[in-house]
């Protein structure tokens, strides 16, 4: 019981001295006081000036499996911010709130069901509920544990939205997915630099090791992008990163 009090003691210390250190943490979804709303309102912005464009049934198909997706990482987080009162969890849990909304005023846009329950835990798909349920007993076995199932859903979210880039043609969309992809890679790296100050690493799951081991060594990403990934020029009023 002491070592594991002294564990949670000395990532919690670990975890408030990055904060000094941006681009350790700091997420390039989330805003400082004051500011928190002014990205999510650029996109949304954005998105909501592009025209309307045919949806096939792989891109209906994408937004419905993102919605829920985004939703597990929440839930997750939410469920480990609980249970191992460190502020990560409580940080990123709020940002893949916004990654929902952004996710929900496409299905809105385009009159899609949103298959997102409103209970914390519970999803429409059966994967996705199978998956909660693994990796909410897989985080609650220890910090370390947690930490990795953090990573776990992330590199999960940066390949699907990877896979689902390639099925759309809809800049509306194409935008949120950049934007959502590049936010994961953020969370990559505060989860993978937590877990190496603890003595530590993640075994990649679902990008290759290459593909984990590049983002991870890589600098913190800010701003908004395009559907090409590249950085979005804001207008007055828009926020400044996502």
């Amino acid at each position: 019981m002491k070592t594991t009090k002294l564990f949670i003691l000395i990532t919690g210390l670990a975890f408030s001295i990055c904060l000094l250190f941006p681009p350790i943490i700091t997420d390039a979804r989330m805003h400082g006081a004051g500011g928190m709303r002014g990205g999510e309102l650029g996109l949304s912005t954005i998105v909501d000036d592009l025209p309307y464009q045919k949806l096939s049934k792989e891109e209906k198909a994408g937004l419905i499996k993102m919605r829920e997706e985004e939703k597990l990482a929440r839930d997750v987080y939410k469920n480990m911010s609980e249970h191992w009162n460190l502020r990560i969890f409580t940080q990123i849990a709020f940002s893949e709130q916004r990654h929902m909304d952004a996710i929900k005023s496409l299905l809105d846009k385009y009159g899609l069901a949103d298959p997102a329950l409103a209970t914390v835990g519970l999803f429409t798909s059966p994967e996705i509920q199978e998956l909660y349920n693994t990796l909410i007993k897989q985080g609650s076995k220890s910090l370390i544990d947690a930490l990795k199932v953090g990573a776990t859903i992330e590199d999960l979210d940066i390949k699907d939205l990877q896979d689902l880039l390639k099925q759309t043609d809809n800049t509306d969309i194409k935008i949120v997915y950049q934007n959502l992809a590049k936010g994961s890679r953020n969370h990559l790296r505060a989860f993978t630099s937590q877990l190496s100050m603890n003595r530590a690493r993640y075994k990649a799951q679902y990008l290759s090791p290459a593909e984990v081991e590049s983002i991870i060594n890589s600098p913190r990403e800010r701003g908004m992008v395009d559907e090409n990934g590249k950085p979005i020029p804001l207008k007055r009023g828009q926020g400044r990163s996502w």
